[in-house]
């Protein structure tokens, strides 16, 4: 029997990443775009071959932009909130959380329209959508990666998730493309950043990340902060002695860090994922050998046109690892 492998999906990073990265003519039978649908199966398919999952989860923003981080640091992601009145006119809702609720998060209509097409063809495979309501699918990814005992893989292009990362558990960052995958671990990380990979979450407070409306610290960069936290290790600490006023920090450090004292109290809440959710099972994530509904998944490949992406998934699901864990 295999080792028990878990694989955690950042669903809508690799949605968003088919979307744009797959040819905008696939289409419907019915001339609607269905470039999302087949390159998400795709890159599944590619996924659970590469790297031999015995479990799966796709992980889903139930809400992408969580008020209680929006009330911790208003500027959280502002920069990627849709216009109402622009998807009203449009006649197109933006893309759907899972069950349904709306999202605000700017979205391509041609995109927004095929998110509940995704939901209907995953929940056909009889492949695990694992949201949480009022939290992003980092947080579902954090609270199941540190809660079973199994190796884990978590799929994503968000930086965000290196904080997960230890010797059970790597991150397949998809920045460079889901053919050059970089696999990162606890020595990826002191070789890219100079920090323990346990240091990751300090690291991107202070460092902040535009992407994300996170603002750092004014003035410390990622050489900075890395080396403070290699003096002092960690930003409980480092704090301690930008106010106390202890050795190890330049006046100009110093300064920066108590003239980023406000952003520090609520910084780091916002940017450590939450990993106490209550998730499945190991048990409830098992990769199914065929479809959950084969009917309904034969009546979606012909209703959506998902050709031999179809055949890709069933391939690679039958071939799978398998494991009762």
């Amino acid at each position: 029997m295999p080792e028990s492998r878990l694989m955690l999906l950042d669903t809508a990073s690799l949605y968003f990443r088919a979307f744009y990265g797959m040819p905008s003519t696939l289409t419907t039978p019915a001339g609607q775009p269905n470039n999302a649908v087949r390159g998400l199966l795709d890159f599944i398919a590619r996924l659970i071959t590469d790297y031999s999952p015995t479990h799966l989860a796709c992980c889903w923003d139930n809400d992408w932009r969580p008020a209680w981080r929006v009330e911790l640091l208003p500027s959280y992601k502002t920069h990627r909130v849709a216009d109402p009145a622009a998807s009203a006119d449009d006649g197109h809702k933006p893309a759907p959380g899972a069950g349904g609720a709306p999202a605000a998060e700017a979205a391509p209509a041609e995109l927004g329209v095929q998110v509940p097409w995704i939901e209907a063809v995953l929940a056909a495979l009889g492949l695990a959508v694992v949201g949480a309501d009022h939290h992003e699918a980092d947080d579902v990814i954090g609270s199941l990666a540190t809660q079973v005992s199994v190796p884990v893989d978590v799929v994503t292009g968000d930086r965000d998730l290196f904080q997960l990362v230890t010797d059970r558990i790597r991150v397949l960052y998809t920045a460079r493309g889901m053919s050059n995958l970089q696999i990162v671990t606890p020595d990826w990380i002191r070789e890219k950043y100079a920090i323990e990979s346990t240091q990751y979450a300090d690291f991107a407070t202070l460092r902040g990340d535009t992407s994300d409306g996170i603002p750092g610290v004014a003035g410390i960069g990622e050489k900075t902060a890395a080396t403070l936290l290699g003096t002092f290790g960690d930003l409980t600490t480092l704090q301690a002695a930008a106010e106390s006023g202890g050795t190890g920090l330049t006046k100009g450090q110093r300064t920066k860090m108590l003239a980023g004292a406000d952003y520090l109290t609520v910084g780091p809440r916002v940017v450590q994922v939450v990993r106490d959710l209550p998730v499945p099972d190991l048990a409830e994530l098992v990769l199914p050998a065929t479809p959950a509904d084969p009917e309904r998944f034969g009546v979606l490949t012909r209703e959506l046109g998902l050709g031999t992406s179809a055949d890709r998934i069933l391939t690679a699901l039958a071939r799978a690892p398998r494991d009762e864990a």
